[in-house]
């Protein structure tokens, strides 16, 4: 019987994921086939078809699947409904796994990482709502430029230093390292 879950196809989808990942490392995601990805994986194309409608598809699954494993480095945060900015846990996490990292730039349309989590009410306490949209804004986008350089460098500084970058570039926040 051919289940959703069985092993042989979290088998097969974990191949062509990875096959995947690594074209991309090489190529836009406008140049990556099926036919490269069945090959890489060894698996044929009715198999790819079988768990992905297009490249599309496949990319969507897999950069939510990245999100929700980023995602779970904060769920005990997320649980509890606060933040502790905990950026360190991030950077160690990108530190251990750079090729994830890249692969979720290559494949978010705006190039951000959506799961940067902010605190919107410490963001209004701290700037009394004045002006949030751009605090928001240089948050974000200078946290996801830092991410992306450090990645360029292939991650030689160690956690502890990007987030020593970060902390003095927002001097004044109460930072936790938890």
């Amino acid at each position: 019987m051919n289940t959703a879950n069985n092993k042989r196809r979290r088998e097969s989808r974990r191949r062509i994921e990875n096959a995947f990942v690594q074209l991309l490392q090489d190529r836009p995601l406008q140049q990556v086939r099926v036919s490269d990805i069945c090959k890489l994986a060894e698996v044929n194309r009715t198999t790819f078809y079988a768990n992905y409608v297009d490249i599309y598809d496949l990319a969507d699954k897999v950069q939510l699947s990245l999100e929700n494993e980023v995602l779970g480095l904060y769920q005990d945060e997320i649980d509890a409904r606060e933040s502790r900015h905990d950026f360190l846990k991030l950077f160690r996490h990108i530190k251990e796994n750079p090729l994830f990292y890249k692969t979720y730039f290559k494949l978010n349309s705006d190039g951000k990482l959506r799961f940067a989590m902010y605190d919107m009410e410490e963001a209004i306490h701290r700037f009394d709502n004045e002006h949030i949209e751009y605090h928001i804004a240089f948050f974000a986008n200078g946290l996801n430029a830092v991410i992306k350089k450090w990645l360029e460098n292939d991650c030689k500084e160690t956690p502890e230093e990007i987030f020593s970058i970060i902390r003095d570039e927002y001097k004044g926040l109460d930072w936790h390292t938890d």
